[in-house]
Order: structure tokens, then sequence, then C-alpha cells
């Protein structure tokens, strides 16, 4: 997770580095910045025309370059970057042709959108029954084309579709209706225009719009209204001035207004016949145009930092991060969450279909932990108890995004925003270098897993997925693994299917393997006196043992000669036999067998367990060589001390790496790791879970004591 969250660092730092990149390259080839001014006079009239129908002011009327010119002056000072982003995107609205605009089959789909949603612009050409269209189709796209750069949406009614809805509305002919919010309170209600100009070209039904739009913004033509209006409003903390020598604000700035309903106030002063200029001056307003910011922290002017253009994309970009809203930062933290998880796919190592397995993993997990964490988040945002704590949020946000730095991450937004192929090409190289990397880095210590092929791995996950769903539980009580109990009690497979975490056992973590206690097996070499000493010993217990094998309860005895020879011949097919028949005896039995597995002979002293096999009537096993004494201060306290492992059915070697599992039992570290991971999760001698402590096992054994003793 860290490992990601730093290759996304500095994956930014990267886009950072290549945005001031270009910049200098621009510099050194044009010799301009993109905050550059630009001599609106200076500009070709076609250019002009393009700059003030990005800004949403009209033209019709004025056939002199001069004063269009003057218009582009009276609504704002331009940039070398503006310009640029104006042209290019004229150039793809060229290329790209009719807008997308929306078809509404009938009364209900047209309320759904217009009249419920309450948070747009909309513009809907309405076509009578059996009559043509009040625009052509032609004209119908440019106008499509030119209002949806300022968020307006467009729709087409065919009346043909629902005449009665036509009938009730009123619209017998061929006509344009506008839908614009009423109120100035989010979610407010929904007024409908009809045009009623007889003139249907493109520019002037463009201004009968921005005329209705222009209502939605509080204007202001006297000083007294200003001063009443620059008092600190805790209902309205943020407000947007636009100070202007202009009739109406532009289609962009009233667009706005309708956008951040609710959130930011948009007040248009029309300084043309103001009467008090001392009070412009006295607030801190010294030229116009100018837009400002007026916050209870002070006021920003836009438009002097770096991508800080008259338009809707840009303008919208810095009020989104100075007064953003719940989804805004939902979206934000959706874009990073996705970025974080599709580092998985150059930082997992491996075959190709392995890679895409992890992502699409880390993709559904880190979407499902995003979601689930937001929920808590949005039910606490309503709680009144908070609202100080948002409001103190707000501030230190609003403090961080005037600085010069966030006005070159907003820029950087915008410039890979207009330029998605550059945005992608950067990440998927950085993706690349990051492989390389990871690559060098694991050289040293490359896994077998790391060096599949893609067949090899779909073969492992297919059988980590069917040991999943079909590995019985591992526990004291076996699931019969014979299906005749099935045909014999019908009852056992319906009670199996209806409680099905008795039928299916989920896999079983292993990283429990790395808990268990390890040591090395210690032997101490023993003189001659004392290996005649044992050997009479040896000979005294087995003359015991062989008493005590014509009272043991079990099956018929086998000579130990003889039974030494069987052991060591079998194969590792007949242990895993063995080990399942294991699973079939008698409980008494099986204690008996893993007492005396723990059982340790030739003056290795002997254990409780022993002990009690004995006393049981059970033969011990072979211990370790007749040269060789077990060095008992090694071995763990809590572990039965025994000779041989049980698995592969050798002797312990002195220095051998032993692992003991928690029922007491220990074997040799190979042995035991490989019979684990195979997923028998269980002890092969007693058949207790090896993932699960077990308690209280001295005072078991001491009470079993008491009990053979009675």
């Amino acid at each position: 997770m860290w490992l990601k969250l730093f290759f996304l660092l500095l994956y930014f730092i990267v886009l950072f580095t290549i945005a001031r990149i270009f910049e200098a390259v621009v510099w050194y080839e044009t010799g301009m910045f993109a905050t550059q001014l630009v001599d609106p006079v200076t500009l070709s009239y076609k250019k002009l025309k393009t700059i003030l129908e990005c800004r949403g002011l009209g033209y019709s009327g004025l056939a002199e370059k001069k004063d269009v010119s003057e218009l582009v002056e009276k609504s704002g000072e331009l940039t070398q970057g503006e310009l640029y982003s104006a042209i290019k995107k004229e150039s793809e609205q060229t290329e790209a042709g009719d807008a997308s605009t929306t078809h509404f089959s009938g009364e209900m789909h047209f309320y759904e959108l217009v009249e419920d949603t309450k948070d747009g612009i909309w513009l809907v050409q309405v076509i009578a029954q059996d009559r043509d269209a009040l625009l052509s189709q032609s004209n119908w796209g440019k106008m499509v084309q030119k209002v949806s750069q300022f968020g307006i949406r467009t729709g087409t009614f065919n009346c043909s579709n629902d005449y009665r809805s036509c009938i009730k509305r009123g619209w017998q002919r061929s006509t344009l209706i506008m839908s614009v919010p009423q109120t100035s309170a989010s979610k407010g209600k929904v007024m409908l225009k009809e045009y009623n100009g007889r003139r249907i070209e493109t520019e002037h039904i463009f201004r009968w719009m921005t005329s209705h739009v222009a209502h939605r913004v509080k204007t202001l033509r006297r000083s007294e209204q200003l001063v009443e209006e620059w008092r600190p409003d805790p209902t309205h903390p943020v407000k947007m001035f636009l100070f202007a020598h202009l009739s109406q604000p532009p289609a962009f700035f009233s667009s706005l207004s309708v956008k951040f309903t609710g959130r930011i106030e948009f007040i248009f002063v029309d300084v043309r016949h103001w009467d008090n200029h001392s009070s412009l001056s006295e607030i801190g307003v010294t030229q116009s145009p100018a837009y400002i910011l007026k916050m209870p922290e002070g006021i920003y002017r836009y438009g002097n930092s770096t991508g800080e253009f008259l338009s809707l994309a840009a303008m919208d970009t810095f009020l989104r991060s100075v007064q953003p809203e719940v989804n805004d930062l939902f979206v934000l933290s959706l874009v990073l969450i996705n970025l974080l998880a599709w580092m998985d796919l150059f930082i997992t190592q491996g075959a190709t279909v392995k890679r895409f397995v992890v992502l699409i993993r880390t993709l559904g997990t880190y979407n499902s932990i995003l979601l689930v964490s937001w929920l808590p988040v949005v039910a606490l945002l309503q709680l009144p108890y908070l609202d100080t704590l948002y409001g103190y949020s707000l501030k230190l946000l609003r403090y961080a995004d005037t600085t010069t730095l966030a006005s070159l991450v907003r820029a950087d937004w915008t410039f890979y925003s207009s330029h998605p192929a550059l945005f992608l090409s950067t990440y998927l190289a950085h993706g690349l270098l990051v492989d390389y990397f990871e690559k060098k880095r694991r050289c040293g210590i490359r896994s077998q897993e790391d060096s599949t092929t893609n067949l090899e791995w779909l073969a492992s996950l297919w059988d980590w997925y069917t040991s999943y769903l079909l590995h019985p539980i591992a526990s004291l009580q076996q699931v019969p693994s014979d299906h005749s109990d099935w045909e014999d009690d019908p009852n056992f497979l319906f009670e199996r299917l209806a409680f099905p975490d008795l039928w299916l056992r989920p896999l079983v973590n292993m990283d429990y393997m790395k808990a268990l206690p390890t040591w090395r097996f210690r032997a101490v070499r023993q003189e001659r006196g004392e290996v005649s000493d044992e050997k009479t010993d040896s000979s005294q217990s087995d003359t015991e043992s062989g008493e005590l094998m014509d009272s043991c309860p079990a099956g018929p005895r086998e000579p130990p000669h003889s039974r030494q020879t069987h052991r060591r011949s079998l194969s590792s097919e007949d242990r895993d036999t063995q080990l399942s028949m294991d699973n079939n005896m008698d409980p008494s039995c099986c204690q008996c067998a893993a007492a005396a597995s723990s059982c340790c002979r030739h003056g290795n002293g002997s254990s409780p367990s022993a002990d009690r096999a004995l006393e049981d009537g059970c033969l011990p096993p072979e211990g370790v060589s007749n040269h060789q004494r077990c060095d008992w201060s090694a071995w763990p306290c809590d572990m039965l001390q025994c000779s041989e492992c049980v698995v592969c059915l050798e002797n312990f070697v002195s220095e051998e790496l032993l692992m003991g599992l928690p029922c007491g039992h220990a074997f040799h570290q190979q042995c035991i790791v490989v019979w684990l991971a195979a997923g028998r999760h269980c002890c092969p001698v007693c058949r207790w879970p090896s993932y699960k402590k077990k308690q209280q096992r001295a005072a078991q054994s001491s009470s079993a004591e008491h009990t053979l003793q009675d």
C-alpha cells in the first residue's frame, strides 16, 4: 500500500515537471508565457469573434473590428493561454461535428430530465405534429454547439410521440423552450420560457437565452447597493463579483451562477454610470473589468494567476476547489483510488494473467472500501453539530487554494484534462518504469511463483478455487469421505446443504505457520560404559514391553524387528495411506499411538505421555541411536518429547531443524511444512487443527493420570 502511494506521488511530481518543461519550451520558441497579456487590437476579426463566443457575449450588429475589440476589453483582460484555449476548442468542435442532443420520448421523460432535475439550463426544440421544425437541422446543430460550451443541455420533443402532452402545454406550433431555475435556492422551481421572436438566426436566439439567464445574477448599479452587499453575510459567506462596463454579464458568468446555486452568490456590478468611484477604491477595486472573489478570509482577484482564464471550464475548476461540495470530493477520491489501484498492474510480478487478476481484485477491493467509507462520512456531515468543523475545513481549504502552487495545480489539471492521450501515455510510461525497477529489485529474491507461465498460474488459481469450495473442515470431527453414509442416511446430505458453513471451508491463511515454534535437535554422544548399561536397560525394557504387548487391547502384535523392517520400507504413498487410515482409528487407539510416539527410549528419559502409554499396555516406538542421548534442555517445555518424525518415519538427527504444533507434537520442519502446505491443516498424529491453540493440555494430562490410577 505504501509502495503504491509512493509511486503515485512520484507520478504526480513527474506530471508537474512535464508541465513546467512545456512552458519553458513555449517560452523559448515564442518568448511568451501563458499569463502574458494580449492586445485585442493586434488580433484578427475571426479570433476576436472566437474569444467573444467562448465568453458568451453577443457581437451581432458589430461590423467593425474596433467595436469587437472594445467589447473584448470590456469583458476582461485577454491572455495568451486563453487565446490558445479558445482556438483549440473551436477546432475541436469543428472536427467533432454536431454535439449530442436528447430526444424526448414523452411527457414523463421530459419531466424527469427538464423539470424535476432543477439544477441546469435546457433548450428544447418542440416540433408540432405534421409540421416542420423551427430551426433546420444545420442551424440546430450550430445552436447546440454554441450553447453546449456553457453547460446548457439541449433536446428535441416531437409532438407526434405524445400529442396530448403538447395540447396540454399549449404547444400548437413548432417553437423553442428554455428552462431556467426560478429561485436562487438549490433545487428551486423551474421556469419555462418560449421563444416568441420573429428572427430565427442563431445569434438572436442566443441573445434571447443570455438575457433570461442574466436575471439569475444579482445586478448592482448604485454605490449604496454595493456597500450593502459587501458586508459580511452568514448565509452567503462566499460571493463572486464582476465589475464591468457591460449591460449584462457574460454567458459563462451567468451559467456558473446556476451551477453553484446555494454555494456561491454571483453579483454583477454595472459601472457604466457609477455615481461614486471612491466606494470602489475603498473595497480595493482599482480597475474594471475585475473578477473578485470575496471570502471571510479576504478578497482574491481572479485572472492574475496561471490558468485563470475567462471561460466556463477554468472558472468552474477554480470555484470547485475553493467551495467544493461532497460530490466533488467523492469524484476526486474515486479518481485517486483508481489510479492507486492500477499501480498493482505494474508492481505485481509474474504471469500476465496473474497481473490482471490481481488488478481486478484490487479495483474491486479499493472501490468497495471507498464506497463503504463514504457512507458514514455523508451521514456525519448532515449532523448540525459538525457545522463548525465543516466551516473550519472550508476555511483551511480556501487558504490553500488561493496560493500560487494551487493555481499551478489547477492549470495542470485543466491541461491534462484537455489532453487525455498525454495523460494516459505518461501514466503507462511511468508504470513500465516501475515494473522495470521492481524486476531489478526482486532479481536476487525472485520466487518461483514470479517465473510461472500463464497456464501454470491459471492451474494454481483453479486449485485454490476448488480447495476453497470443496475442502472439508479441519476439525476433530471429520466429515466422512465415504459416500455410503449419504446412501444410508439421506438426512445427512440435507443437513449439510442446510448449513453451508459445515460443508464448505474457507481457505486457511498460511501466515500462522510463521508463529509455530522451531528449534534445533540436540544429541550428546555417550561413553562405552554408558552404552553397555543402556543396552542392558534396553533389553529389560524390551522384555517389559513384550509382557505389555500380551495385555494390549489392540489387534495382533508383531515382532519388533519385523515391525521395524516394515516401517522402513514404506513408500510415500504408503505413508499417506497409513495417515488416512489413522483417521478411522478408534480414539483410544489414536491416543495410545500418540502417547507411544512421544516416548524416548535407551536412557533418554520418558515423558508422562510415554508412562501413560506403558500403563495402557502399548508398545513405544524405536528411539534414537544407541550411541546418542537426547539433550532435552533445548526442547520447548510445551512440546511432547519424542525422537522420531511420524511424517517421514525417520529418527531425529543432531542439528536438524524441528517444528512443533499447538497440540505438542514435533516433526521435521521440512516435513510438516510440506504436510501443511498441501491443505492438511491438522496434526498428523492427533488431528488437532494446526492453526488453533490447545489450552490446558497439562491439566487434561493430570486428570487422565488420576483416572487411570483409579
